[in-house]
């Protein structure tokens, strides 16, 4: 199959792209950088040109409310309009699982928005559901920091490897489309407060996180179904223990 990655360059989009490939598809994987922008919509109909399959893994460069919005919504409407005109077959798209419940957010409120432009558009589609991945860990503990302590809730997490995701990612693209959701987690579940605690002492960051009921995850009360996936839900292979020794083995 012809398939485009929209935000190829990136983590998940450039696994993706060797998985894709070690498959035996002609994959584009597609960025600014190489002249396929979904805000501008330069480049969008000469790299959707004969595709069967556009697979969204794009991000937004800023978190902050009103330009997460206007990024997942404009770069979706110019995707899904040049997707129609190009007879693509199936989106895929890369969302959080718990988008609906994180509502408080506006990340969530913009990744609601992008699902909900998917829906809508006529297109036969599947939206991978992700809980958090590994590599987030550092900027969660970002997040939590007051002075020399990191207060975050107890709250439960099921976080993921990036190659997991990259896998199931494939699967979903290469598949029919299920004009559904599927969730996507990790193998163990931890309290928050307590991985991301083991999280430092391994980074060999001297720092104490504080389990604390009352903080926030990025602006978001939790409750103990926030960050956790259904009954229903695909579970990668990768541990934390084992995603860490490989990231101190490539650096």
């Amino acid at each position: 199959m012809k398939i485009v990655i929209i935000g190829g360059s990136g983590l998940i989009g450039s696994k993706l792209a060797v998985i894709l490939r070690q498959l035996g598809h002609e994959v584009n994987a597609a960025s600014p950088a190489s002249g396929v922008n979904t805000i501008t919509g330069e480049g969008l109909v000469e790299a959707l040109n004969g595709v069967q399959v556009v697979v969204d893994v794009s991000n937004s460069p800023s978190f902050e409310d009103k330009a997460v919005m206007d990024f997942f919504e404009t770069s979706g409407r110019n995707l899904l309009a040049a997707e129609a005109v190009a007879g693509v077959k199936h989106h895929v798209a890369l969302s959080v699982v718990g988008t609906d419940r994180l509502q408080q957010s506006g990340y969530f409120r913009a990744k609601q928005a992008q699902e909900n432009l998917i829906k809508n558009a006529g297109i036969p589609y599947s939206i991978v559901h992700s809980t958090q991945f590994f590599e987030f860990l550092g900027s969660i503990a970002a997040s939590g920091a007051k002075g020399d302590a990191i207060h975050l809730p107890p709250a439960p997490i099921q976080p993921i490897a990036s190659d997991d995701v990259a896998a199931a990612m494939a699967d979903a693209s290469t598949g029919k489309p299920i004009n559904g959701m599927i969730e996507i987690a990790g193998p163990e579940r931890f309290s928050l407060a307590e991985l991301v605690q083991r999280y430092l002492v391994k980074t060999k960051d001297p720092r104490k996180v504080i389990s604390d009921s009352q903080a926030r995850y990025f602006g978001v009360e939790l409750n103990d179904l926030s960050l956790v996936p259904g009954n229903t839900a695909r579970f990668g292979l990768v541990k934390f223990e084992t995603w860490f020794d490989n990231q101190t083995k490539k650096s």
